[in-house]
């Protein structure tokens, strides 16, 4: 199999992290395999076969859907039951999905279509291939789904091109789908018996948003490491609560690999290895590898939920050729993705809210710094109200951390009685998440103006390697200036930093 930056291989084998990141980072295209190529064709065959012997009613199929189940459908309105069910629940409202996080979707449902259990024709597949590879992404919206029966509203809204219905964007422009078929010679798909279903059953909407969630966040960490140490060394922090022998004893994983990341950015530091220290530091200095550990192991754990759920099938029901079967099931519920999310958000804005304190205390005038951050305390406000800005943002996660998961609110007249409500815990744990780099920025605003009142004394290698980039976007203050554009460039070169 070919292994390239250009394209990305599609097939029942194992998806990794890295490829994920790679299909973001290179903007690469996909492509289904032979072996996948074969596996759906081989389904759809079967399932066309069962559908022939007109002996037997299966859900979705040649029935009605949800309550609606036990309604038997004519073989002459198969292809009109299942356009039906797309273009009935494609209700969502709200703000657009970004794109990245569509390019996933869409990816996503390939992925999952190509293990041959979804039964749909192989012309769909190509279409939605197509639809990737040439940047025509379907409009997508945040609200409605219950990330129960799936992602049934965002999941509709992705699948409306193939029926030649609905908005697409191309290079951030929207267009009505109906102009795009033409520019590329596309007719809508003719669905057969169970596509419809096959293309809105699955979690691909809450996968696509936790993925892009994780590889965000996995970068945030790393910033956040490399920033409380350039903190550490601005407060002129003891370096003892970092020895290997305190972690040792309680051995966390993500605990010992905090302790000695920070031990290695400040290794070589005048400032660290200066012996003009006090006994102890405050907890958001003191903890780091305790807080932050405990961020990274919930990262990790999530990280393996997610790896699972987008190497898998979870649209219903269910083909199995081999095995002369077709099985109804509940592979679409996103209890798994949901409760995970909810883990996530609540991990990662603990890397905010310890962040907001050293900020705070960067400020508090202690350690031989002025106060604020400034040289003429009082004429200048200094540092103080981007503290403020940390602090609302941080309150905001707070709020934004009540689970989702433990919500359920019944639907389809209590036929799906029990529902994850996975989507809205996936687009709030981006919010947090987009708000935790905020709330580092503030901290890499305040941690390298504080490590400049240290001058001539030096910090480490990377960590003079990070404020010397900084101060090329963001330049010391000396007196009061408009911090808001200072604070949106810190957001984004934290997001563009290469570790």
């Amino acid at each position: 199999m070919l292994v390239s930056y250009n394209y990305l291989p599609l097939d029942q084998k194992w998806l990794h992290f890295s490829q994920v990141k790679n299909l973001l980072s290179h903007n690469q295209d996909v492509s289904i395999t032979f072996d996948a190529h074969d596996r759906i064709t081989a389904c759809r065959a079967f399932l066309d076969q069962k559908m022939a012997q007109k002996d037997k009613n299966y859900y979705g199929i040649n029935t009605g859907f949800g309550f609606l189940q036990n309604i038997a459908i004519d073989d002459s309105q198969i292809e009109q039951l299942q356009y039906n069910l797309i273009v009935s629940h494609a209700c969502g409202l709200g703000e657009q999905v970004p794109v990245p996080i569509v390019k996933l979707m869409l990816m996503l449902k390939i992925k999952s279509l190509s293990y041959g259990h979804s039964g749909v024709q192989i012309e769909t597949v190509k279409r939605l291939l197509e639809m990737y590879n040439n940047r025509v992404l379907p409009v997508i919206y945040t609200q409605g789904s219950l990330g129960a029966s799936g992602d049934l509203s965002p999941l509709s809204h992705l699948s409306l091109p193939l029926l030649g219905l609905g908005k697409v964007t191309i290079d951030g422009v929207i267009h009505d789908t109906a102009s795009i078929m033409e520019r590329y010679n596309w007719s809508p798909i003719k669905l057969q018996s169970k596509e419809g279903l096959a293309l809105i059953n699955g979690t691909q909407f809450m996968s696509a948003y936790g993925m892009y969630c994780l590889q965000k966040a996995e970068h945030l960490i790393e910033m956040a490491q490399l920033i409380a140490a350039l903190s550490f060394d601005a407060f002129n922090c003891t370096t003892e609560p970092l020895s290997p022998q305190i972690h040792s004893i309680r051995a966390h994983e993500g605990q010992v690999q905090t302790a000695k990341k920070i031990r290695d950015y400040l290794a070589g530091s005048s400032i660290a290895e200066s012996t003009n220290k006090q006994i102890q530091d405050p907890y958001s200095f003191r903890c780091i590898p305790q807080v932050h550990g405990a961020t990274i192991d919930a990262f990790n754990h999530v990280l393996s939920i997610f790896m699972r759920e987008i190497n898998s099938v979870t649209d219903n029901p269910n083909i199995f050729p081999d095995e002369d079967l077709i099985v109804s099931g509940g592979n679409f519920h996103g209890q798994p993705l949901a409760i995970s999310l909810d883990y996530l958000a609540i991990a990662m804005s603990e890397l905010a809210n310890i962040s907001e304190r050293r900020t705070y205390q960067l400020l508090s005038g202690q350690r031989e710094l002025p106060l604020f951050l400034v040289k003429d305390p009082g004429l200048h406000s200094g540092f103080m109200i981007p503290q403020y800005t940390a602090a609302g943002i941080v309150s905001e996660n707070k709020q934004l951390c009540t689970p989702a998961s433990v919500d359920s609110i019944s639907s389809s007249n209590n036929q799906e009685d029990h529902v994850s409500m996975g989507a809205n815990a996936a687009t709030k744990c981006l919010r947090v998440i987009d708000n935790v780099e905020k709330v580092l920025a503030i901290e890499l605003l305040s941690a390298a103006q504080a490590l400049d009142f240290r001058r001539p004394a030096k910090s480490s290698e990377p960590i003079e390697k990070l404020v010397a980039a900084f101060r090329e976007k963001v330049s010391f203050v000396a007196v009061d200036r408009l911090l808001h554009t200072d604070m949106v460039t810190a957001t984004q070169f934290i997001g563009a930093y290469d570790l």
